[in-house]
């Protein structure tokens, strides 16, 4: 387990990095919304476009694995839903608030994912993850955008919802790559290679944004709102997503790799997601800090105890 928590540990020092950056006097306040914005709209989707494109599956057990993952996703976002009677019922949470605790409940930052694949595991890791961004991306923005714009406005109707969805940069970006793929096979040299410098750029500036965006002082919180969505992406999923993929026949290094996806936090993105529907962008950012924090510990828990599993 010491051996999995030294090789997360760069990765959370790039976010604490952030954190103290975006406290310290030297950098002005206007420059990161900037970043958000750049990392959003270009950084991102352009290391997702190349981790598509690039990505080795041939050696992968695609069957099973897309089959744990898709199952696993759609009940995690059925089962989130299925929570808002009784939670309206009781008064906890507000449709505002529950439109965040739904995102962060069943996005997953793939970004963080990919770097810690990088550290830990052999190429076919990071293939993993490309895999799982280029399959479940699509429909998880897709339905968080239909879950905060309803959740957030009321009133808001489907050609917005719509235009909203065409126009989200992950959701073009993951298209795009699959369209190259199968179509063109590879890029130009030159412009693959200008692509990949852009994708490298983006781990780096995106830990950097993520952590400027966390807000240390609400992890004290025990608002009933905050804690929930832990306990859903960090403890429950996790668990929902490694029992099905070893119900599916999914073993060895294959179910390591799921079992990084799973139990990662939530994406950072859907902040801004948040923010420009009118969901609760503040509570979002209180449990992405929180899961991010929980997740230094769960991250190396969960790897650990999937090592167990599959070392027999």
């Amino acid at each position: 387990m010491f051996a999995i928590f030294e090789s997360i540990l760069p990765i959370f020092l790039l976010i604490v990095a952030g954190n103290l950056l975006r406290r310290a006097p030297i950098i002005d306040d206007t420059a990161w919304p900037g970043l958000e914005q750049i990392c959003y709209w270009f950084l991102y989707p352009v290391l997702l476009f190349t981790t598509i494109l690039n990505a080795d599956f041939s050696d992968l057990q695609l069957d099973r694995m897309m089959a744990a993952l898709i199952v696993a996703v759609a009940l995690m976002g059925l089962g989130t839903i299925a929570l808002w009677p009784f939670l309206k019922r009781g008064k906890l949470v507000s449709p505002r608030e529950f439109s965040s605790i739904f995102q962060t409940s069943v996005r997953w930052n793939g970004f963080m994912a990919l770097a810690v694949a990088e550290k830990l595991f052999a190429p076919e890791g990071m293939a993993v993850v490309a895999l799982v961004m280029a399959v479940m991306i699509i429909p998880i923005n897709i339905e968080s955008v239909v879950v905060v714009t309803r959740f957030a406005d009321s009133s808001a109707k489907w050609p917005r919802i719509a235009r909203t969805i065409a126009t989200n940069p992950l959701i073009l970006a993951t298209l795009a790559a699959l369209v190259a793929r199968f179509s063109l096979g590879s890029l130009y040299p030159p412009f693959n290679l200008a692509l990949d410098l852009v994708g490298r750029a983006a781990l780096g500036m995106g830990l950097l944004a993520i952590g400027a965006g966390l807000r240390p002082a609400d992890m004290a919180s025990a608002r009933f709102a905050i804690w929930l969505p832990v306990l859903l992406k960090l403890g429950l999923f996790p668990m929902l997503l490694i029992a099905l993929a070893l119900l599916f026949g999914v073993q060895g290094d294959e179910l390591l790799y799921l079992a990084l996806c799973g139990a990662v936090p939530t994406a950072m993105n859907g902040y801004l997601l948040a923010r420009q529907l009118g969901g609760d962008a503040e509570l979002y950012a209180a449990v992405t800090t929180l899961q991010t924090a929980v997740s230094f510990l769960t991250i190396p828990a969960v790897l650990t105890a999937v090592g167990y599993i599959t070392s027999g």
